[in-house]
């Protein structure tokens, strides 16, 4: 599958133009390689490192979708392989 369409069904990106916007920028990683081509072959197993406006997001295809479903569906796809959205860890307290 291409990674445009990809990232539009996955639901990364809002239309499949602002993923190919996305993509010919050189902001994807797929594989640790940066990509430039919306033609660039994406199959289960791959590991893509997106950056979303507020955090970069790594993840893993698990399979590939057939349409650009409900959300549920899309992120069923895929295993985010960081922790960058989970909740920030509490700071200690110092006794002055």
């Amino acid at each position: 599958m291409r990674i445009d369409k990809l990232l539009w069904f996955l639901r990364f990106s809002s239309s499949r133009g602002l993923a190919q916007d996305w993509v010919a920028d050189g902001h994807i990683r797929l594989n640790g390689r940066r990509i430039e081509r919306c033609s660039a072959d994406v199959k289960c197993g791959d590991v893509l490192v997106l950056p979303l406006p507020n955090r970069v997001k790594v993840i893993e295809l698990l399979t590939l979708p057939a349409r650009r479903g409900p959300a549920v569906e899309a992120q069923g796809c895929y295993r985010v392989l960081d922790d960058a959205g989970a909740t920030p860890l509490a700071r200690p307290q110092i006794d002055t």
